[in-house]
């Protein structure tokens, strides 16, 4: 049913839309798309930007040793910890104007409604803008405690060093172990984001009820052959090694298209001594598997290293597989889902359970305290490019989701 509540507290389209225009000049391509990488000029002009729109809300605004901008409005309750949403700010090179972005302004957006119309939480809420999702992920990692300890690992690809960066930014390498958090200061944490996939879209659904974050698992397969030449080598006698990885990739398709929601991906691919008069003796592959479940990629894991024993005897080749990557599953909270779900109801929007493929700084969050995902259709389920695009009307809906997600978790989360 839909309430007198819902009927009276919805964000404003038109002022919504001028923020996400106003915010992709920053950065913007002459394309139409946006680049705003992390640390960069670009990004700490919309970082001001942001802070002074906050301030102008009514939120008080502070920067962490990891250069996250917080930006609080004030609950009843000061000393309880606080409902957060964000996203980042930063881009991926050639990027689009919705990734990250959209959830930070209908944050902000969120504010400006509970400044309007007098509105105060029991809890506090915090709207964050994380540092350098789309690198390291550094923002969401030292909030969560996970970062590793050594500034090598986060240097820029340009050589420039991380201490230097987060200066930049109002952050401090030297005692960034202070940007950690605990569900003492975070009760909940419910990121808005559009999808970057085709799902909701294929199926006409309005919003995505995000189950949680797949884990990711990433491998190198190296393949050893012989390299011989091609005109003189019978067909026979040889250990081709580009063909035994030929074989791989088709396993790997095999596996990732078996029952199940997982995804698996081959995606670089090296060959030696890649001449074409010369038979490939070595191939070395990246490979990306992800699922909601780390049993089911366990699982599939096991059954690719027997399938490539299986490939390496009848391709008289030798097959190695190294771990690169383990990311577990960051599962949304079943509350937090039944409440989008809940509210998509009473809105009559149509909405559709699904994972999350992609990373996000909420999988972070979800290490220490609740977490929930709203997704919004991505047309052509384009994204990280200059032609991501979603509408003002779906913007609006996953904002209006968000608002009404906040003011429920407020009463969930009193006890």
């Amino acid at each position: 049913m839909v309430t007198g509540l819902i009927s009276t507290i919805l964000v404003n389209q038109e002022r919504l839309q001028q923020s996400i225009e106003t915010l992709a000049e920053i950065g913007q391509t002459p394309q139409g798309g946006v680049q705003r990488l992390a640390y960069s000029l670009e990004d700490i002009q919309a970082r001001h930007l942001i802070q002074g729109w906050m301030k102008e809300a009514g939120m008080s605004v502070r920067i962490d040793a990891a250069g996250n901008i917080i930006g609080r409005y004030p609950g009843k309750f000061p000393e309880i910890p606080a409902l957060a949403t964000g996203s980042h700010l930063d881009t991926v090179p050639n990027g689009g104007r919705y990734d990250g972005a959209y959830g930070v302004l209908a944050a902000l957006e969120i504010a400006r409604v509970f400044q309007e119309q007098q509105i105060q939480l029991d809890h506090p809420f915090e709207a964050i803008a994380f540092t350098d999702e789309e690198g390291s992920m550094i923002g969401s990692k030292a909030i969560s405690g996970r970062l590793v300890n050594d500034p090598a690992y986060y240097v820029r690809p340009d050589g420039t060093n991380i201490e230097t960066c987060l200066a930049k930014v109002g952050g401090n390498w030297d005692c960034i172990e202070r940007a950690r958090l605990t569900s003492k200061e975070i009760a909940a944490f419910v990121e808005l984001h559009v999808e970057q996939g085709p799902v909701l879209e294929s199926a006409a659904k309005q919003i995505g009820v995000v189950q949680g974050i797949v884990g990711q698992r990433r491998y190198k397969i190296t393949l050893k052959g012989s390299p011989r030449h091609a005109g003189t080598t019978p067909m026979n006698m040889r250990q081709d090694a580009l063909v035994a990885a030929s074989q791989v990739v088709l396993a790997v398709n095999e596996l990732a298209n078996s029952p199940g929601e997982q995804v698996a991906t081959v995606g670089a691919m090296q060959v030696s001594p890649n001449a074409a008069n010369t038979i490939p003796g070595l191939v070395e592959m990246e490979l990306d598997i992800r699922d909601l479940s780390s049993q089911r990629l366990d699982e599939l894991i096991l059954q690719l290293e027997e399938n490539l024993v299986a490939i390496a005897t009848n391709t008289h080749t030798e097959i190695q597989i190294h771990p690169r990557l383990r990311n577990e599953p960051a599962l949304a909270k079943t509350e937090i889902q039944n409440t989008i779900a809940e509210i998509c109801q009473d809105f009559n929007l149509t909405y559709l359970h699904l994972p999350s493929r992609a990373s996000h700084d909420a999988q972070e969050i979800a290490t220490f305290t609740d977490m929930g995902m709203i997704f919004v259709p991505s047309k052509g389920g384009v994204s990280h490019a200059e032609t991501e695009y979603t509408s003002v009307e779906q913007c609006t809906q996953g904002a209006n989701v968000l608002l009404h997600a906040l003011l429920r978790l407020d009463r969930y989360y009193q006890s």
